[in-house]
């Protein structure tokens, strides 16, 4: 093909508007005789809603309108179960919407002409709480005595529970030579996207409820919205304008119901913007997970036993906890051949923020004890961490901790090889510095789902329009899949200008409505790029054979089913649960200040298999953008509440890395092992770099230090005290 376009780094369309801040995004948008909404959170953890007075509010200069519970038709949304109401307070058909289970719960929303006029009147609602007990601990929430938090859905707060067992566990340990156990604490992080949760909602031409805010899958979205409201789907459209980060956050609906329900309710536009602190305690978390472990190993490097449980927090509601936590059950095993394998995964509701999806998807938290308890294996065995990771690396035909092979091909060995190469680990000298500075070096692996998972039948909907009379002339794509950053839009014109040989930048794109376009599945799960570039390669290689028969214009649907998945059998987990992994491995090098703690990341190699690089810039930028969240994570971010109260509610309190706290360098090696099933052999790529840095940053730590910390983020504070300086 002339127009190769496929393996080229394209500039991104979007990039002059967001550089020059002509793009509008959510809080940029305006109509005329827009009104403005404030909303009322709980602003505490466990209480019933007792009465909830508006009376003051009402009759404040400029408020059109204040709503509550009684005014909202069907009081209950969630993503995968609807557990939580619209609105917490009496008047409600729905049972239990009285109780306010979290800070992030809303009670009340007022509308008026200006901001200002909002943000003075709600703070004029009163509100009579009844307070209940708080449960902060999934530890002791999970006990028989705990008040429950969802009576009706059943008599106990673990939410989630999936059991993993292969082989024979007893045999398994007797024939380990060496043994390591250890228990391991992962944070909540917080999601810090640049724009806190915005949106404007209007009527449209056609009468429809339109809310145009960012999110990540514009059918569910539109779904939520109009579930609350008891009307069908079509009587509501979503519309994304440039998102700006979502990391998972934006999947769960913040400010589109009660938008919708002004809109609905006063028949006027109506817009509203989040200050940081309500986008915080407002929207979920990265799960918070305890992980006891106990992995034994013969003394020729071979993993013969591992027994896991997971304890992870899921919060005042499910969001997504059962999704994250079912794909931590599966990488607890880390990218390797375990022959006995047990693993115990919990969800428990408690008082704290919902958890919900953050970039890796409880895989980050299963490998850092998976690849921590890898390292401490190395070290009993005087075996070099790399080596040891290849020696019980999965390969192709080998069974997962699911008792099932891995979709091949099975890529880790080479990215193993890849990093450690990349890295010199072999030839690895620490350079010698000021006395009170170590250095050291930390290897970890990872891997992760490309699309959804568990039975689900992954599907991608796709548009292609091919105009012109002798000649093509124009090429239209339709795809609603959300552009979160990643560079998704900039890849559809790439897979289409492919197929249909006609220039990428010439190409029109119109994405991201409800209205026009079908069900794109979510930008999450790393599945974009594979899900929508086979749904509009179908589509372009449908309308050109269309083309091709001289019908004028050509146009073409097409539907991209994935291969199917299965769930987890419920007593020992056997499944399919995934059609593609992706696989990375990492290397890092560190200085650790003994006087102060502070750890600085000097150099990271990441080596990713993204199948097949469609853009190669922008996987290098996904690397590095990853790498340098899953460095916060490690390093940084100190998320703290008390008794269900969040305390680092502001950007000055809950800080997350500058240009000066980053990785010194960052060496994106891309790894190229074709998925069959990829458009062009594309695996998905953009929580992969995140998954194992921080447990390379704690084998780098002990290298340099030869103490093990098995809790994260590594503070100065927990460095100093896992040093012995200080208690």
């Amino acid at each position: 093909m002339s127009n190769s376009s496929v393996g080229q780094s394209l500039p991104r369309p979007d990039a002059l508007g967001k550089v020059t801040g002509q793009t509008r995004f959510s809080g940029d948008l305006s109509r005329p005789g827009m009104l403005h909404m404030k909303i009322l959170f709980a602003d505490r953890p466990h209480a019933r809603v007792k009465h909830v007075e508006t009376g003051n509010a009402q009759a404040a200069p400029g408020v059109m309108a204040v709503f509550t519970a009684r005014d909202v038709p069907v009081n209950e949304y969630g993503l995968q179960i609807p557990d939580q109401p619209v609105l917490c307070g009496p008047g409600s058909d729905k049972p239990n919407t009285d109780i306010v289970r979290c800070m992030a719960d809303q009670i009340a929303v007022v509308v008026a002409r200006t901001e200002s006029e909002a943000e003075h009147a709600v703070k004029m609602i009163e509100v009579d709480y009844e307070d209940l007990p708080v449960l902060t601990d999934p530890l002791q929430a999970m006990k028989t005595d705990a008040p429950i938090l969802h009576p009706d859905r059943g008599d106990s707060n673990i939410c989630v529970h999936y059991k993993i067992h292969k082989g024979d566990m007893d045999a398994g340990f007797k024939s380990a030579d060496v043994i390591v156990e250890g228990e391991y604490h992962t944070p909540v992080q917080e999601h810090a996207y640049l724009q806190p949760e915005a949106g404007l909602a209007y009527l449209d031409e056609e009468g429809r409820i339109t809310v145009e805010a960012g999110g990540q899958w514009t059918n569910a979205d539109q779904s939520g919205i109009s579930h609350a409201l008891g009307m069908p789907d079509d009587r509501v459209r979503v519309i994304y304008p440039a998102i700006g980060g979502a990391f998972g956050g934006r999947e769960d609906l913040s400010v589109q119901i009660v938008l919708a329900l002004a809109v609905w309710k006063l028949q006027q536009p109506v817009k509203i913007i989040w200050s940081r602190r309500e986008s915080i305690v407002g929207h979920g978390k990265r799960h918070p997970i305890t992980i006891r472990a106990k992995w034994g190993a013969t003394r020729d490097g071979r993993l013969v036993a591992a027994e896991n449980e997971l304890i992870g927090d899921a919060g005042a509601y499910m969001y997504t906890s059962n999704k994250v936590l079912g794909n931590a059950a599966i990488t607890s095993s880390g990218p390797y051949f375990i022959p006995n394998f047990k693993t115990d995964v919990y969800g428990v509701y408690t008082n704290q923020l919902p958890s919900a999806a953050f970039r890796g998807f409880g895989a980050p938290q299963a490998l850092f004890m998976a690849e921590l308890q890898m390292n401490k294996l190395a070290e009993k065995l005087g075996m070099d961490p790399a080596e040891f990771r290849l020696n019980n690396a999965l390969q192709d035909g080998l069974t997962m901790n699911v008792g099932t092979p891995a979709p091949g091909p099975v890529s880790i060995i080479q990215c193993i090889h890849a990093a450690r190469e990349r890295f010199q680990w072999n030839k690895y000298r620490r350079r010698r510095t000021k006395p009170h500075i170590r250095r050291g070096r930390g290897f970890a692996a990872g891997f992760k789902n490309v699309g959804f998972s568990f039975g689900y039948q992954e599907n991608c909907w796709a548009k292609v329009e091919i105009h012109g009379d002798g000649d093509i002339e124009r090429v239209i794509v339709h795809h609603a899949g959300a552009e979160v950053g990643q560079g998704t839009h900039t890849v559809m014109r790439q897979v289409a200008a492919q197929v249909i040989d006609y220039p990428a930048e010439k190409i029109q794109l119109h994405t991201s409505d409800s209205a026009t376009q079908g069900n794109p599945g979510s930008a999450s799960a790393s599945r974009m790029t594979f899900m929508a570039g086979n749904a509009i390669k179908g589509a372009a290689e449908a309308a050109l054979a269309k083309w091709k028969t001289e019908e004028r214009p050509a146009i073409a649907e097409y539907k991209y089913l994935a291969p199917r998945t299965t769930p987890f059998d419920k007593e020992t987990g056997h499944s399919t649960p995934n059609f593609s992994y992706a696989y990375v491995a990492q290397a890092v090098e560190v200085e650790v200040d003994i006087e102060t703690g502070q750890v600085r990341v000097l150099r990271v190699v990441s080596a990713d298999d993204v199948g097949k690089a469609i853009n190669p810039d922008l996987v290098v930028a996904q690397i590095e953008g990853a790498i340098v969240q899953a460095h916060g994570y490690a390093v940084v971010e100190d998320y703290r509440t008390e008794n269900g109260r969040v305390l680092t509610d502001q950007l000055s309190t809950y800080l997350i890395p500058t240009i000066r706290d980053i990785p010194e360098k960052v060496d994106s090696v891309l790894v190229e092992v074709p998925d069959p099933n990829g458009p062009w052999g594309a695996r998905g790529l953009g929580e992969l770099p995140f998954l194992p840095l921080a447990p390379a940053i704690a084998a780098a730590i002990h290298d340099a230090t030869g103490v093990w910390i098995d809790e994260i983020p590594f503070t100065p504070e927990r460095v100093l005290r896992a040093l012995g300086r200080i208690r």
